[in-house]
């Protein structure tokens, strides 16, 4: 007996808009630390490098993720105008402010897992679901800003849970105490965002 799949549900106008934020993430796998050879011990801290490994490239996406909204908060910090302007510069600061240390967290537990982070725009250009925003040539007005950026906060969210399962599988407590504690700040955001717009 053949079954038929249904069709798909066509896409609504703000599916399709989020759809054109996010672009995929392309793979890059972090390099061990120190390298293959070195004369340091062994990092042998109960997670297998494979885990380890697994982990560090999950967390590598969330940084890029992370960086690109912190890049893109503090973009709209600097470009915002309208009516809302001094509420927004503020709100905006105070987020960018909070993003700005926790990059350093999620990079040095990239480090403690025993890879490297990465640290380049064109890493995390790569590895990044959030497309950037032009600063300079034009900038969105108010409302699209705060869009963008609950369409941000909810793309880092989910990065963070695709990584946070793989930190379970492999019983990574101070991993997925990381990724718990971001998930709540940035889902907060999402929420403080989208109520400016309802």
């Amino acid at each position: 007996m053949s079954k038929t799949k249904p069709a798909k549900p066509a896409k609504t106008a703000k599916a399709a808009k989020q759809s054109r934020d996010a672009k995929p993430a392309v793979a890059i796998s972090p390099a061990a630390s120190p390298a293959a050879g070195g004369t340091g011990p062994a990092i042998d801290i109960g997670i297998s490098d494979k885990d380890r490994r697994q982990i560090a490239k999950e967390l590598s996406k969330f940084l890029a993720d992370s960086y690109t909204l912190y890049l893109k908060t503090h973009n709209f910090h600097w470009n915002v105008t309208g009516p809302m302007f001094n509420a927004l510069h503020n709100m905006f600061e105070a987020q960018y402010t909070e993003q700005w240390t926790a990059l350093d967290d999620i990079a040095e537990r990239i480090r403690a897992l025993g890879f490297n982070a990465p640290g380049s725009y064109a890493e995390f250009v790569k590895l990044s679901s959030i497309t950037e925003e032009a600063g300079a040539t034009e900038a969105p007005e108010w409302r699209e800003m705060v869009r963008q950026l609950v369409v941000g906060n909810e793309a880092v969210c989910r990065t963070a849970r695709k990584a946070l399962d793989v930190a379970d599988d492999a019983d990574d407590a101070p991993t997925e105490d990381l990724l718990t504690q971001r998930l709540q700040t940035h889902e907060k955001y999402a929420w403080m965002l989208r109520s400016l717009l309802q």
